[in-house]
């Protein structure tokens, strides 16, 4: 069974930093695009970061308010993917969701059961 476990959430103050951790089990994911997306209080979920696996390597893409703020990484070995949050601001506050999405056929995408990150002013 695959399963996707997020931590590294938590109160932080305007300015300040966290690290996202996503820890994938079931299957590896090396030749899958991971990443992340959030959702704050009251509005749809939305992309924010992913690495996009192809035949050249990997390449990394950002919605436009996180970009030069937060850096996506991946470790294969540990079959993770982290999310480097600085310079937050109180409109990222949400829930942070770890995604995988397996291209096929079918485009399948694993989700994990994420974790509540929250910015003060």
């Amino acid at each position: 069974q695959v399963q996707l476990v997020e931590s590294g959430g938590g109160l932080v103050q305007a300015g300040g930093s966290l690290r996202l951790s996503c820890a994938a089990s079931g299957r590896t994911f090396t030749n899958v695009d991971m990443g992340w997306y959030r959702q704050a209080p009251g509005k749809e979920r939305e992309f924010v970061a992913m690495t996009r696996w192809s035949w050249r390597g990997y390449n990394s893409d950002y919605a436009d308010s996180v970009e030069d703020r937060f850096t996506i990484s991946r470790d294969n070995a540990r079959n993770a993917v982290y999310l480097e949050m600085n310079s937050l601001k109180p409109e990222d506050t949400g829930i942070y969701y770890c995604n995988g999405r397996v291209a096929g056929p079918v485009t399948v995408d694993y989700w994990g059961q994420g974790t509540q990150v929250t910015v003060s002013s």
